[in-house]
């Protein structure tokens, strides 16, 4: 099998575990946070960053590296990682998310869905068994099944028929995979969905691993715009379904109080793009909270992001540079911030490990989130929706 995982130690007080997942490019020491590598790049970064900094595996889209370069050429390339030289794990996602993000761009029906190209609105058709071919030509350690994420909020009726859908979708994938005979060099992970119902994704989370035999599991349609307690809850309430001796992730999640939140609850394996984004807009993850570089505070201050961080940049840099290149918009500026945020990711999740197996992760979690001030739902949507203005004005 492309991938094994091995629980090594299990908390006395809760779901909390440590593990390692054995890959044909090297062991994932977990919990893992999972840099994201969109178009085969971790933004800024280059992979002696990558590797300085520990990241023991990264993704890729899909969806981004279909439209550019295409599967075809990195299939000649020799796959993904002799295309960008990575040496270690990589995850690729189904392009799912992507694909029903664009909104009017995209057309679903039962064999799967047609969309235009946010790049030059050419005409795509992404099925089950095109994903999986696609994904093979990558060929990343791990892929993941094609799914339809249903937004939130969304009602009952639509959230139980893309809940189905992707069930019947999974099963394709399942046999395309097999049929490719991809499991020796690739695992498969099935994605559980049902939306924001309890109901819904208890029965996705039975007929996924009662039904369908998957590697790995994912929880998916999470972290997409809700309250943060809805999204705990949900989080909660079905990871104690999924099994035990396979690994189980949970897609868009790396602020870091989810992060700890979805270890209590036995999460072995997390993304997002947190990290590198707000980096390129001057935030810094800091134990007590964000740090915002632009601000003038930081003119004349010598300290570095976080007083005792072991990155490359609190090492070696103050904030008063650091927001002299912001402010010059000087490229360094953006590759320094990224490397503290994904420093400080990589370590949290190091001292989680360490934790577990120390019998304290309770605590260390009680202990880190009392000094960590957490973004509030209003002011996160609030942001989201600059950004997203933003992003439509420069288009």
């Amino acid at each position: 099998m492309a991938v094994e995982y091995e629980e090594l130690k299990r908390s006395a007080n809760s779901a909390a575990r440590a593990g390692i997942l054995h890959t044909l490019h090297g062991d994932i020491p977990t919990p893992v946070f999972m840099p994201v590598g969109t178009q085969a790049t971790v933004k800024t970064l280059s992979n002696a960053n990558l590797y300085e900094l520990d990241a023991k595996i990264i993704l890729g889209n899909t969806y981004h590296l279909y439209l550019r370069p295409g599967h075809e050429l990195i299939r000649e390339m020799g796959g993904l990682h002799r295309f960008m030289n990575w040496k270690r794990p990589i995850l690729t996602d189904s392009g799912g998310f992507q694909v029903f993000s664009l909104g009017p761009l995209r057309k679903i029906d039962e064999e799967g869905v047609t969309f235009k190209s946010h790049i030059d609105g050419s005409s795509h058709r992404f099925t089950p068994e095109v994903v999986m071919n696609i994904e093979r030509d990558i060929g990343a350690d791990i892929i993941m099944a094609f799914d339809e994420c249903a937004p939130y909020p969304s009602n009952p009726e639509y959230t139980r028929a893309a809940m189905e859908r992707t069930h019947r979708w999974a099963a394709r994938c399942l046999e395309e995979y097999h049929r490719n005979g991809t499991p020796a060099t690739q695992a498969l992970f099935g994605i559980v969905q049902g939306g924001f119902y309890h109901e819904l994704r208890h029965e996705s989370a039975r007929y996924l691993t009662q039904e369908l035999d998957f590697p790995g599991y994912a929880l998916g349609g999470l972290s997409v715009g809700e309250p943060k307690e809805i999204f705990y809850e949900m989080m909660a309430s079905t990871a104690p379904l999924m099994p035990r001796h396979k690994p189980l992730y949970v897609m868009g999640v790396g602020s870091p109080e989810d992060l700890l939140e979805g270890i209590l609850h036995g999460v072995d394996m997390f993304d997002c793009v947190l990290p590198t984004r707000i980096a390129r807009n001057g935030a810094c993850i800091v134990k007590d909270g964000r740090l915002n570089l632009r601000n003038a505070g930081n003119s004349r201050d010598e300290r570095p992001i976080q007083e005792g961080c072991g990155c490359y940049t609190c090492q070696n840099h103050s904030r008063a540079y650091l927001r002299h290149l912001f402010r010059c918009e000087e490229v360094l500026g953006l590759q320094l911030a990224t490397i503290h945020n994904v420093h400080f990711l990589v370590d949290m999740m190091q001292q989680a490990r360490e934790s577990i197996f120390a019998d304290r992760f309770e605590d260390f979690r009680e202990q880190f989130l009392a000094n960590f001030r957490i973004i509030p739902h209003e002011i996160r949507e609030k942001n989201r929706e600059a950004r997203a203005a933003s992003h439509k004005k420069k288009n």
